[in-house]
């Protein structure tokens, strides 16, 4: 059965259907009780100090319980690089840290040993939280502010999206374009208005960028020879130029035109990307005459 919901109801609920199914699911973060209450002693109000939030979920999931920690910024890096991913790139899969942190966008996917998850909406919001959830990895779960209150429609049923496969959002030929979380929607705008102008641009959703689905981008730029990448970060050493490397080093014989990233400015984060500069990059690309 499927009905339309919000992006934070489907996180709600991916976390009831998961405590529901698994006891040693536990919540913690500050003022968590009010907001899921059905779960008493393993939902759990903590102090506002992040790394102390970060710290207890690490060493519950040493401890064989599956803990997801809601934070409100990343201010707690060496918590989750030092003990929390650290064991996984050393020892790999013989490292179990099941624990799902839950925060707003921080830097975390150049670090080894992390699955990085970031959801584009509701649908995708509730599958990959509770592939998260059932993960033995330390997983950092980007959640968009910007998306809480985006509807769409999902399963009441539990299911799961895989880590590492992306979403083919929309088909085309003449551009691909990728982009992550709250930009999925904004790439879609952008491909609406394109395809009335006669530009078919192929929209990636990556879901999650550690793993990074490689194969279906490339692919794409194979078939379309021109590449858009649209990420809200400042234009230095973010996912998009992580991307345009990617396809410039592994399908540089592909490109018929030079890779377009469109970003926040550098001195201006409030400057984000929209509809209007992504179609713009989108028509530069096609435009291109070597």
């Amino acid at each position: 059965m499927v009905r339309t919901i919000s992006y934070r109801e489907a996180i709600t609920e991916a976390l009831t259907q998961e405590m529901a199914r698994d006891t040693s699911i536990l919540l913690m973060g500050a003022d968590v009780t009010r907001r899921l209450p059905k779960f008493p002693g393993r939902v759990l109000d903590t102090p506002t100090s992040e790394a102390t939030v970060v710290g207890a979920a690490i060493g519950a999931a040493a401890c064989g319980q599956r803990p997801v920690a809601e934070l409100t910024s990343g201010g707690c890096f060496d918590q989750i690089f030092t003990q929390g991913a650290k064991p996984r790139s050393l020892f790999g899969r013989a490292a179990r840290t099941p624990v799902v942190i839950r925060c707003r966008y921080p830097v975390f996917t150049h670090v080894p040993g992390l699955t990085v998850v970031v959801p584009s909406s509701p649908y995708e919001a509730k599958g990959l939280l509770i592939q998260s959830i059932r993960d033995d990895a330390p997983v950092i779960f980007c959640e968009h502010e910007a998306l809480y209150e985006t509807r769409g429609d999902v399963p009441r049923d539990s299911y799961t999206i895989p880590f590492g496969q992306a979403h083919v959002v929309r088909e085309g030929d003449d551009v691909t374009i990728v982009a992550f979380g709250r930009m999925v929607a904004v790439a879609v705008e952008a491909g609406v208005e394109l395809r009335a102008s006669g530009v078919a641009a192929e929209i990636i959703d990556p879901r999650t960028t550690s793993p990074l689905d490689t194969g279906t981008i490339l692919r794409s730029v194979e078939k379309t020879g021109r590449l858009v990448v649209v990420d809200e970060a400042s234009p230095r050493g973010n996912l998009a130029a992580d991307v345009s490397a990617l396809v410039a080093h592994e399908a540089f014989g592909s490109l018929r035109a030079p890779i377009e990233m469109v970003t926040s400015s550098f001195d201006a984060f409030e400057d984000l990307p929209d509809a209007q500069k992504v179609r713009n990059a989108a028509k530069t690309a096609v435009a291109y005459r070597r």
